[in-house]
């Protein structure tokens, strides 16, 4: 056993062994203390006490409810006030419980302590504070305690007591845009012997900001794996005794997608019910609907139809809902896809993308109420140099799709083109583009329709939208740049002139060029794509009916709401079989930074 896995079982020994202090003396004050509903800064139902001690003092804080000892306890300064519309920003979790010491002189601490209370029932709470002369558990330190009997508020019903468990989401809004059903996603963490059948058992409950009520939304539970090795406790370092303390537990996770309501600039509270084994399947359904098979996918909803192609899995066909007579698509060269890249051109080998796949492709989907996807991935076809995947996430009620493109090079490739994020239409479909050009700070037009072939339009690498559209029929294509990203493993990047442009020929397209000597002056030049390169793209695809006055306006609009997505926050209660202490793995020997720790220079303020 090491010092420092020492010096912490001594700590968490000295807290819940309290014979080994002096009796008590002295008396604890709770001057408040209520049982309180979800909100954003305690997304949880909950105890809040007030408290007063006789002298200030440090203290170690304990709460016991009906005989059980909480483990979710937060001890704050008096004079700290949580903004209760928000996140809470001050937090401790179970591993701060041993290693953060804490020589604040407390005088009316106030704490708040998970609680799965039931309406209109009594619980009996006793409050216990170890007072201390240092930071260290010490045989002089006191305890003293209060006890209160409180009543939990009636009328507003919490969820089936039959769901043993739940974790909580503050999903926060930033860009002062309301938001209604729209789709978050978030990974949850299990104990297995909590856990009988994830897609079964979880249910998602909002809580209704104004009278905390709770109402159901459609949520999807996906991708489940499970990690079943157990630490086996044995000795880190020859010669040691068997360790008390696991460095890891078994676990079990899940994603969870589910329709979010939040407000303009407000936060709100989702509770996501789990660990009910008896729990039976729980259908939802949406406009968001799912036909055929992969990788030639059909997906609906109120908005979009998207059909996908039959070999590649690539977007193929796209039409708005309200324009049904004018479909969006290419099939003007080779695959005839809309969406192409990533891709590569290495002569002699002939051009390569992963719209190029036939069936050879690893290819995977999901489908529910919240979320649909396509999602395909493999070496570039006739490439094995080169990695790739493409994956789409569709949505109910949206007029957009997320398109997320990677590549990753595996061994260098000699090249003359390397792109990505190419959308390409039929050239009689589209009559404008337009884009913001952040180096003239203004949205630039330009009638595609007249343009001479082969003319090319370029923009900065980091454009942040473009769109094309079509002034007759009033159908409007966009891309927003949500996530950009070039980087190297083995050596620095290595791009040649990075841009974005637009051509023109039988199709009209724009694409992403990373390395493009092909269309420079000097075409016949070769680029090493450099081994340990990565490249990563991830756009939303928005179809829109034009504005008149100002074609592109619902791309701005749209622009500003889909790169301001919707902030997730996960709060976990403290589950009865974490350890009170911790124990690390340090890479080499030496001190942990821990030992013999002095606080004094971290303040003495009376609280």
């Amino acid at each position: 056993m090491n010092k420092l896995e020492f010096l912490l079982i001594l700590c968490f020994l000295g807290f819940v062994t309290p014979a080994q202090a002096k009796d008590n003396s002295g008396v604890l004050k709770i001057n408040s203390i209520e049982l309180g509903y979800p909100h954003p800064a305690v997304p949880f139902y909950h105890f809040k006490a007030g408290l007063e001690l006789p002298e200030a003092s440090m203290i170690e804080i304990e709460a016991v409810v009906d005989g059980r000892s909480l483990r979710f306890v937060n001890l704050y300064s008096g004079d700290i006030h949580e903004e209760a519309g928000r996140p809470a920003n001050i937090h401790r979790p179970p591993s701060g419980y041993a290693l953060s010491q804490d020589n604040t002189l407390y005088k009316t601490p106030c704490i708040t302590a998970w609680l799965k209370w039931e309406p209109g029932k009594t619980y009996r709470i006793e409050i216990k504070a170890r007072l201390k002369k240092s930071v260290k558990p010490s045989p002089d330190d006191r305890i003293i305690s209060a006890v209160s009997d409180v009543k939990a508020p009636e009328g507003v019903a919490v969820f089936d007591p039959d769901w043993k468990a739940y974790k909580s989401v503050v999903v926060s809004e930033t860009a002062g845009i309301g938001r209604e059903s729209e789709t978050v996603e978030v990974l949850l963490p299990f104990y297995p012997d909590e856990v009988t059948d994830l897609k079964r058992e979880i249910r998602v409950m909002a809580v209704n900001p104004s009278d905390y009520s709770l109402y159901e939304t459609p949520c999807q539970v996906f991708e489940i794996r499970k990690y079943d090795d157990k630490d086996s406790l044995n000795p880190l370092e020859p010669d040691q005794p068997k360790r008390q303390i696991p460095l890891w537990m078994p676990t079990v996770t899940c994603k969870v997608a589910f329709l979010a309501d939040v407000p303009a600039k407000s936060s709100k509270v989702y509770l996501i019910y789990y660990n009910n084994s008896k729990a039976l399947t729980k259908s939802y359904r949406t406009d968001l609907q799912v036909q055929g098979e992969l990788p030639g996918l059909s997906i609906d909803n109120d908005k979009l139809n998207i059909v996908l192609h039959p070999q590649s899995g690539h977007i193929d066909e796209i039409t708005l809902k309200t324009h049904p007579g004018h479909p969006l698509f290419h099939r003007m060269e080779t695959n005839g896809a809309i969406h192409w890249n990533p891709g590569i051109y290495a002569p002699p080998r002939a051009w390569t993308h992963t719209a190029d796949w036939k069936l050879e492709q690893n290819m995977y989907s999901i489908s529910g109420p919240a979320l649909a996807t396509g999602e395909f991935w493999g070496h570039l076809r006739n490439m094995s140099e080169v990695d790739a995947s493409v994956r789409y996430e569709f949505f109910p009620g949206a007029p957009y799709f997320f398109a997320t493109t990677d590549m990753r090079i595996n061994e260098t490739v000699q090249c003359l083109a390397l792109r990505n994020a190419e959308i390409v239409l039929k050239r009689e479909l589209i009559t404008h583009a337009a884009w913001y050009d952040v180096i003239r700070d203004r949205v630039m037009t330009y009638d595609v329709l007249h343009m001479a072939d082969l003319t090319d339009l370029k923009m900065e690498a980091d454009v942040p939208w473009i769109t094309f559209y079509n002034e007759e029929t009033g159908v409007g294509f966009a891309g927003i740049n949500l996530e950009y990203a070039n980087a190297s493993l083995e050596s620095r990047k290595s791009l040649l002139n990075p841009y974005m442009y637009i051509t023109g020929g039988p199709w009209i397209y724009w694409t992403r060029a990373l390395s493009l000597s092909f269309l420079a002056s000097n075409m016949q030049q070769v680029i090493p794509a450099v081994k340990g390169s990565l490249f990563h793209e991830k756009w939303a695809y928005l179809v829109y009916q034009i504005d008149g006055e100002t074609p592109y306006k619902p791309v701005i609009e749209w622009t500003k709401r889909l790169t301001n997505p919707l902030r997730i926050r996960l709060e976990e209660e403290v589950d009865e079989r974490v350890s009170r202490s911790l124990v690390e793995v340090y890479m080499d020997e030496g001190k942990s930074g821990w030992e013999e720790r002095e606080t004094g220079n971290h303040g003495h303020t009376e609280r």
